[in-house]
This record gives structure tokens, sequence and C-alpha cells, in this order.
């Protein structure tokens, strides 16, 4: 651990970006204890507030992309064979794989705050063919939120980050439930929403003789 804090204090941003690319694609790295020390590092002076919110969201879209790209390219098949190099179970594949076919894209938008899930979540969704467009606006804007959310607690902690920090995984648990609530009140609210749009397709206006 103390590593990568050595980095981020000796490289700053380069640090950061390559730190999250690897991290997210699944390499075996403490991606919110390194953004919440970025944060402190930006409450101490040593980094810049923007710069930091900037590079680590850059960082995070673009190891969610390779992510994506991996899964459409070379397909889970290939993944299960391989994956085991950079900490991806079958095991772990399946049940991302199941979650998405419940609660479909808005798994890329939350799966950033549920513990290994979040390095999973662009390869199934790059296997399933999703719209790149649609695939941009949710892992996009759950990378901003997730990426942000650590820097600015962080930041907002100052000296204490260490304290919080030691907790990080109780508080991404906690994150990961209300995670899983939303996505069932989604997914309920989806499938109630279609239905009723269904049942309403089907109705016709009866004519004046009675016919429909």
């Amino acid at each position: 651990m103390e590593t990568f804090f050595q980095w981020v204090t000796d490289y700053g941003y380069l640090a950061i970006f390559l730190m999250l690319v690897l991290g997210i694609i699944g390499l075996p790295i403490p991606d919110e204890t390194m953004l919440t020390f970025a944060g402190y590092l930006v409450y101490r002076g040593d980094l810049n507030l923007v710069s930091t919110l900037v590079v680590a969201f850059l960082g995070t879209t673009c190891g969610i992309t390779t992510s994506f790209i991996l899964g459409r390219t070379i397909g889970l098949r290939a993944i299960k064979r391989y994956g085991r190099y950079v900490h991806v179970t079958e095991e772990r594949l399946l049940r991302v794989h199941n979650w998405f076919e419940r609660v479909g894209k808005w798994t890329l938008t939350f799966g950033y705050f549920v513990p290994g899930v979040r390095h999973l979540t662009a390869l199934v969704a790059g296997s399933s063919k999703l719209e790149w467009p649609v695939f941009c606006l949710f892992a996009y804007s759950g990378g901003l939120v997730w990426s942000s959310l650590f820097i600015l607690l962080g930041y907002l902690l100052g000296e204490g980050w260490e304290q919080i920090s030691e907790e990080i995984h109780t508080i991404l648990l906690w994150i990961g439930i209300l995670a899983v609530c939303i996505f069932a009140f989604l997914a309920v609210w989806y499938r109630e929403h279609i239905f009723k749009l269904g049942r309403g397709g089907d109705s016709k206006p009866a004519g004046k003789d009675g016919t429909v």
C-alpha cells in the first residue's frame, strides 16, 4: 500500500491516471484508497483539485473503455480462459453477467461501488453488444461520480483521511448495498413501466357498433 502512496506522491497526476487505468482493467490496485490519498494531497496543496478530478476521470474512462473493447473484441470465452491473470474468475464473471442480464446498463453506473464488480461490468457489456453511446453515457457518468467522491472525501477529511481509509471497505460495502437496492428499484420500475406500456398498446378503442 505504501508503494502506491509513494508513486502518487512522486509522480502525481501520471501515477493517478495509470493506476486507475490498470486497476479498473483488473490489476490488484486499491483504487478507492489511492483516490482518497490523492484528495488528501490536494488538501495539503501538493495537487490541484480540478486537475486531480479531471485526471482521475480520464483514467477511469480509459480503464473502463479498455475493458469494454476487450469484451467486444475477444469475448467472454477468452476472458474466462485468461482472466485469472488479472484476477477475473469465472464465478465472478458469471455473477456479473447474470446481474447485467437483469439490470442492464445501470450495472455500469453503480458497479463502480460494488467490490469485485467494477472491472467486470464493462467486459460483460462489451460482449453483450451494448451500443457505444449507451455504454459511454452510463459508464462515464458512474466513473465521474465514483472518482470524484473519493477524491473529495480525502480533500474534506484532510489529516483524518487515514482513519477513514481503514474503513474504506466497510464504506464500499454499504454503498454496494445501497446500489443493489437502487438496482432492484429500477428493475422493478422498468418492468412495470414496460408492462403497462405493453398493455396500453394492446387495448384498442371500440367502434360505434361495439367492434374492436
